[in-house]
């Protein structure tokens, strides 16, 4: 089988049942056969009709969609392949009701979940932190809405951004939703996308004055000491735009700010692999950080929601 594939027509070829769904799944947690008994480290198996594993030695039922996000599906799962080609094929991204749409699936709920389960896989477990000169500041997204009920009343949320400087401009970027702009939460969220001993350049503001003393080289650039008054921080700007014109443009600004880290790691993903010529990597990449990331419900998607 092909690690993965190239073309529309490879992808037809290659996940035209759910079998063969379940057998790229196996490729890709345990390759060249190296299957591991969670239980009791055998390296041998039975592949059972309903696509579990038996191991041979403890003779206990394995799953391969076990404490995935493949875990309880209840659609074929050659529909969530489809689905995840789709999204990966579309470089500005997908709305629960475009992919309702393309896949012919009753139930917006159920591309939503779908979706927001696939945004939780673009985040790669124990992903690397920005490094080098790295650029941060805060933007505000959303718009103003009457009757928003809590923190933000007027329908603004607060995004830390941090971006990799590199000769050719942009590197990696980190996203974070952050509550306030204070000194403690600031540093905390620097913390956890900035790896230490880097070079962080922000403007003036005070919730930033005591990143050296956590590690850091720090470098303030004050908007009155810019030319002509320009931005201190212009590659979080380009960030912060490009942002907010694709949450306005693939999800015409409807999304709900209780799910915006979602949203923020799937334009992160995007962003960062913006450079790849092959949509069949992207695919690959999807479905190995799928298999590494905890489920979660449609229910817990829903108490999200409504929280």
């Amino acid at each position: 089988m092909k690690l993965y594939p190239l073309s529309v027509i490879d992808f037809e070829e290659m996940f035209p049942t759910d079998k063969a769904c379940y057998e790229y799944l196996y490729l890709i947690k345990w390759p060249d056969g190296g299957f591991v008994c969670p239980h009791c480290q055998h390296r041998e198996c039975w592949k059972l009709k309903d696509y579990s594993l038996k191991c041979k030695k403890c003779r206990k039922d394995i799953s391969v969609t076990a404490r995935t996000i493949f875990q309880d599906l209840r659609s074929p799962l050659r529909l969530m392949f489809q689905a995840m080609w789709y999204v990966v094929c579309q470089k500005q991204g997908v709305s629960a009701l475009g992919l309702q749409s393309i896949l012919g699936i009753g139930s917006y709920e159920t591309t939503w979940s779908w979706l927001h389960k696939l945004r939780t896989a673009m985040v790669r477990p124990g992903r690397d932190k920005l490094s080098g000169t790295v650029e941060v500041d805060e933007t505000l997204v959303g718009g103003s809405q009457s009757g928003k009920r809590g923190r933000g009343a007027e329908g603004r949320e607060l995004v830390l951004v941090a971006v990799e400087q590199t000769e050719k401009g942009m590197g990696r970027i980190r996203l974070k939703h952050i509550t306030d702009a204070s000194a403690p939460t600031l540093e905390k969220a620097v913390l956890d996308m900035v790896e230490s001993g880097s070079t962080v350049r922000t403007d003036g503001w005070s919730g930033y004055s005591k990143l050296k003393t956590k590690g850091y080289q720090h470098i303030v650039v004050p908007h009155q000491e810019t030319i002509l008054g320009e931005d201190p921080t212009p590659l979080v700007h380009r960030i912060a735009s490009l942002l907010k014109r694709w949450l306005l443009g693939t999800h015409q600004g409807g999304l709900q700010f209780s799910h915006l880290h979602y949203y923020l790691d799937e334009f992160t993903f995007r962003f960062n692999r913006r450079k790849s010529t092959s949509r069949g990597m992207l695919f690959l990449r999807l479905v190995q950080q799928a298999l590494q990331v905890e489920p979660i419900t449609r229910d817990a998607l829903r108490v999200i929601a409504n929280s």
